[in-house]
Parts: C-alpha cells; structure tokens; sequence
C-alpha cells in the first residue's frame, strides 16, 4: 500500500469549512466528543493564523453550545516554542499521539485461554456492549455516555465497523472496534474494564483482528505519553510517526 500516514485515520465528523491552512470537522449528532469536533492544520500555523482559527471555532462552538475547544497540528511537525507558550497560557491541554501499523502475520502468537471468550457484535449481544461502554463513559458525564450509546447503535449498522466484545468467565470485560477500508483494518477504541486487565484481554482482542482480517495492515494511534504504546511496541508493531494535539474547556 501507499505510505501510510495519519490521513488513513478515521474521522468521524464532516468537513463543515475547508480552506488552505486547516479543515473543520463536526459531528452534530454528538456534539460532546472531542475526536469529532475539532480543526485540522493542514500547515503549522502561525500564532497569529492560530488566533484567527481559535476565535473562528470558539464562536462556532458557542453557537452550538459547545463546551471544548480542539486543534490538530501536521503530522510529524512540533509546534513553535511561540505558539507553545500561547497554549500553555491559555489553559490548553497538549499532547501527542502516536501511529502504528502491523501485518496480522507478525502478531505474537498468543495461547488460548478458556476463560476469555471473544464475539462480533451481534443483536443478541449489543445490549451487553451498550451497557458495558455506558458504564465507562459515564467517568466523563452523562451527556457523553447517552450520546456514546447513541452512536454504538449506528455504528452496529455500519457495515465498515466490526463492533468486537470480549468475556471473562462470562462477565462482560471488553470491547474494540475495527474500522475496516480496502488496504486497512484500523484498531480503535480498544479497552478493556478495570478489574479484568492484566489477564491477556486486550491481547486476545487484538488476535481476533488479526485473525479476522489477514490480508489487511492492522494499523492503531496510541497516546504518545501513556504506556499502551510499549505494549503496541512488544508485539512488533511498527511506528510511522507523530501529531500534536491541543484543546481546552471554552471559559464563561
């Protein structure tokens, strides 16, 4: 395949304003998620081309009601010490993420365990999964969670999205997504419930992927400051680079 880079990623939003410096993505049917509402740089701005796009999506968002401010930097580019600075002033919070890729054949082989049971989503099990991310989301409002519930279900519907739920001696203890194009199997929102980690759930998600889509690059973002990403590292993923991100809360 072409190289691949963060332009395989899958946005879910539409592009409401594009012009040469960035693109606008918002998703009014969850006005709340933060990965869907947001502008893209298409170059480094700026400080001052940074102000104008800030003061854009902040009346943009304000008129929506929109509580969040978000801003996705080039691929690969720092952001200037000048423009840093700013962020750090106005409260932002700054990141970055990190992109992986593996051919399904590389992945570690991994034992099976009895007690680990892995199913697609299904109408007879859709409710557990609803339930189950419900319950996770809640930790960000209620607002967020009945949203999240909403989109699980269109999602289901979705014949690009495999929806894939884990069990733990029968409880409910996981869940991952694959977001499926022509040439990539794309790995996201893999978690797995706080009391069953360290037991080879997450693992197991994974080798379904891999099993179910062989022919496809498996590829996955990672948090660059979180420790995900030296698990990614172990099972020989392999890493094609970096993007900063930024976003705060809008003040009263």
């Amino acid at each position: 395949m072409e190289h691949l880079s963060f332009g395989h990623i899958y946005k879910l939003g539409n592009i409401v304003v594009e012009n040469s410096k960035y693109r606008h993505y918002h998703y009014p049917e969850m006005l709340t998620r933060y990965a869907s509402n947001f502008i893209e740089f298409k170059v480094l701005p700026s400080l001052t081309e940074f102000k104008d796009a800030e003061s854009y999506l902040e009346e943009f968002h304000r008129k929506k009601g929109q509580k969040h401010l978000k801003f996705v930097f080039p691929a690969n580019i720092k952001p200037t010490g000048e423009l840093n600075a700013y962020l750090a002033d106005m409260g932002y919070e700054t990141g970055f993420l990190e992109l992986f890729s593996i051919d399904p054949e590389d992945f570690p082989k991994v034992k099976n365990n009895p007690d680990i049971d892995i199913q697609a989503v299904t109408d007879k099990n859709l409710e557990t999964l609803l339930r189950l991310q419900y319950q996770h989301d809640l930790s960000f409002s209620s607002e967020f969670a009945q949203q999240k519930a909403d989109l699980i279900r269109r999602q289901f519907k979705d014949r690009h999205i495999q929806q894939v739920l884990a069990f733990y001696q029968g409880s409910a203890a996981g869940y991952v997504d694959v977001i499926i194009s022509d040439e990539t199997a794309e790995i996201d929102n893999l978690t797995v419930d706080e009391q069953f980690r360290n037991k080879g759930i997450g693992s197991s998600l994974q080798k379904f992927v891999m099993e179910s889509y062989p022919e496809k690059k498996v590829i996955l973002v990672a948090d660059g400051e979180d420790t995900p990403k030296e698990m990614y590292k172990k099972q020989n993923y392999q890493y094609h680079g970096y993007q900063y991100e930024a976003q705060r809360l809008i003040q009263d």
